[in-house]
């Protein structure tokens, strides 16, 4: 049996059998798409003449995905490996999994519910050989999804990511992408920030080497979509995540030094004029609101100071030490390993 707890890394494949591409796929309650899914992952690497291994993330699904998934573990041609975590720890995570376990110069990710088209993978490794890039981002420009609940949000939150990390893509949210390993694997994927990837590529490689491509999109056949309106709001507050750590991630002091300061200045002013008024107009101040504001504004700026060294030290302390992934694996799949 091959396991693997929060603190051992998964295992790698041996470097004598070089793969050219890793396929990773999350699946969560997709029992009746799994199946037809590995069929059409097969079918449309048929013409792929160099090697490559699909590798499948059962994120803790409650049907029949896992079992419906090791009916492939012995098919001819393909390598396989499941990589089932302990609970649900969410896309991001298992987008993550099974990067690490990536064994490929290449890795192409893509979700689970036949909405993607694996015919495109092919391709895109193609088209992102050509141009030089370190990523490539599917962009479904025909999407067959409802254009209240699906297409509107997500056009604007292209929209304001673009603006705000200064990467402009058509679609963040597709999540059939191409990326050289040896890039991603420098980016560590935390939370809900699987729709940001491109932007945490753009703090490792120049913005110029993550590009786009049109891909095929599908109506869901099987089960029901895993995201509502509600991701809208999640988006926006993992925006402003991305924001600061785009920004100040190595260096939260300045951000939170220039509130601080900025509070500081604001109660100096404030505290100086009441000062003069006090001591040499003589006008009783005691009760003034003003005087309130500029004690509160003071004690701010302090508290805003204080804890930008604090995350100071805190970010080095992560830099330093942070090597625990953010999922747990119960079990991985391969030929050898079919039953245990």
């Amino acid at each position: 049996m091959l396991q693997t707890t929060a603190e051992s890394p998964l295992p790698q494949a041996d470097a004598a059998d070089p793969l050219e591409l890793s396929l990773v796929v999350p699946v969560f309650n997709e029992e009746e798409s799994v199946g037809p899914l590995i069929e059409r992952i097969c079918s449309a690497m048929t013409g792929f003449t160099k090697p490559w291994e699909l590798i499948l993330v059962d994120d803790g699904s409650t049907d029949a995905t896992l079992a419906n998934a090791r009916r492939s573990l012995t098919r001819e041609g393909l390598i396989l490996r499941i990589v089932e975590l302990q609970r649900n720890f969410g896309q991001t995570a298992a987008m993550q999994a099974g990067i690490d376990a990536a064994n490929g110069r290449l890795i192409a990710t893509m979700d689970g519910d036949l909405q993607n088209d694996p015919k495109d993978i092919p391709s895109m490794v193609g088209e992102l050989e050509r141009r030089q890039l370190d990523l490539l981002v599917g962009w479904r420009k025909n999407r067959q999804d409802g254009l209240l609940l699906r297409k509107i949000p997500s056009w604007c939150a292209n929209y304001l990511i673009g603006r705000i990390t200064g990467v402009k893509l058509h679609d963040y949210g597709c999540s059939l992408k191409i990326y050289r390993a040896s890039i991603i694997k420098q980016v560590k994927l935390m939370g809900e920030m699987h729709r940001f990837i491109p932007a945490w590529v753009a703090g490792v490689v120049p913005s110029s080497r993550i590009g786009e491509v049109p891909v095929t999109h599908h109506a869901r056949q099987h089960g029901t979509s895993k995201y509502g309106i509600s991701r809208t709001f999640r988006v926006i507050l993992d925006l402003l995540s991305v924001m600061f750590f785009m920004r100040y991630k190595a260096r939260p002091g300045h951000f939170f030094g220039s509130l601080g300061l900025g509070l500081g200045a604001l109660a100096a002013i404030i505290l100086f004029w009441l000062f003069i008024d006090k001591f040499i107009f003589g006008d009783d101040i005691g009760s003034r609101p003003l005087l309130m504001v500029g004690v509160v504004l003071l004690l701010s700026s302090v508290q805003m100071i204080t804890t930008g060294i604090l995350a100071e030290m805190i970010a080095r302390i992560y830099y330093r030490d942070d090597l625990s992934p953010n999922y747990i694996v119960r079990k991985i799949f391969d030929r050898e390993h079919q039953d245990t």
